[in-house]
C-alpha cells in the first residue's frame, strides 16, 4: 500500500473520530515467521522491528496518545539462555538505533515491568533514550519489559498492604482507583484497543487489570508482517463498535 493510500485512510479515520486514546499490542509470531523461512528465532525478532516502526508512525499520524507494546514478558526469561541473551543485545541495539527517529517523530518513551531484572547495559540504554525523548509531546511509546500482569497486581497489593500497615490507608478506603494508582500504568488511560497478532486467542498475562473493557482485535498476520494497513484495519473496526461497559445498547433513532 502506497503512502498516498495510507494517508487517505488516515484522513478517513481522523474524520470519523472516536479514536482510541491507548492502543496495546501483543506482538506474536516472530518465531513462527523465522521458522517458516528456516531462520533462527532471533531473525524473527529483528524482522519485527519494521512492524514496530510502522505502528509507531501510524499511531503518531492519527494522534493516538499511548501505544504499549508487549516486548518481553517475565515468562520469556525461561527461554534458552542463548536466545534470551540475543534478545537483550537486540533490545539494546534497537533502542540505540531507533532513538533519533523517535525523537524526530516527537515520541516519548516509557517502560512498565520489572526493569530491574534487565541487564545493566539495557537499563542504561533505556535511561539514555528516555532522557533524549523526555521533552517530546506526541505519542507515548510504552515498552512492557520483564512484564507480567499477575506479578504487577501482586506488587500493587504489596504496596497497598504496606500503606495499611503504616496506617496511611484503611480497608474501607480501598477502591478501584487505589488499585489502579499502584499499578505500573498509574497515570495512563486503560487500553481502549488490544491487538494480538498471529491468530492466538489468549491474553498471555498482559495488562490483566487494565484490559477489563478493552476492545479486542485479533489477526492471523504474524508480527514481522504487520503493517500500518493492519493497524488501520483494527482501528476502523474499533470505530464501528459500541463500547457499553456493561450498560444496555443505546437506542438509535430510526430514520
Amino acid at each position: 500500500m502506497t503512502e498516498k493510500e495510507l494517508a487517505a485512510i488516515e484522513r478517513k479515520i481522523i474524520k470519523k473520530g472516536n479514536l482510541p486514546r491507548h492502543v496495546a499490542i501483543i506482538m506474536d509470531g516472530n518465531g513462527r515467521w523465522a521458522r517458516k523461512r528456516g531462520l533462527p528465532r532471533v531473525a524473527g525478532h529483528r524482522a519485527g522491528i519494521k512492524a514496530v516502526r510502522e505502528v509507531v508512525k501510524g499511531c503518531g499520524n492519527l494522534g493516538i496518545e499511548f501505544l504499549t507494546l508487549y516486548t518481553f514478558s517475565v515468562e520469556n526469561w525461561n527461554r534458552p539462555v542463548r536466545e534470551v541473551n540475543a534478545l537483550m543485545r537486540f533490545l539494546r541495539e534497537t533502542l540505540r538505533n531507533e532513538v533519533d527517529d523517535l525523537d524526530r517523530n516527537n515520541v516519548r518513551l516509557m517502560t512498565i515491568g520489572r526493569i530491574e531484572d534487565l541487564p545493566p547495559s539495557v537499563r542504561r540504554e533505556i535511561e539514555r533514550a528516555q532522557r533524549i525523548l523526555d521533552d517530546n509531546t506526541g505519542l507515548t511509546l510504552v515498552l512492557a519489559l520483564s512484564y507480567g500482569g499477575r506479578g504487577e497486581i501482586v506488587e500493587a497489593m504489596r504496596k497497598i498492604a504496606r500503606m495499611l500497615k503504616q496506617g496511611k490507608l484503611s480497608p474501607e478506603e480501598i477502591d478501584l482507583d487505589t488499585v489502579s494508582q499502584n499499578l505500573y500504568t498509574d497515570g495512563m488511560p486503560d487500553p481502549d484497543l488490544l491487538i494480538r497478532t498471529s491468530g492466538e486467542m489468549r491474553i498471555s498475562n498482559f495488562l490483566l487489570w487494565q484490559i477489563a473493557y478493552s476492545e479486542l482485535w485479533i489477526t492471523d498476520v504474524l508480527w514481522p508482517d504487520f503493517r500500518r494497513k493492519h493497524l488501520y484495519e483494527a482501528i476502523m473496526a474499533y470505530q464501528g463498535r459500541e463500547r457499553r461497559f456493561g450498560r444496555v445498547p443505546s437506542r438509535r433513532k430510526s430514520r
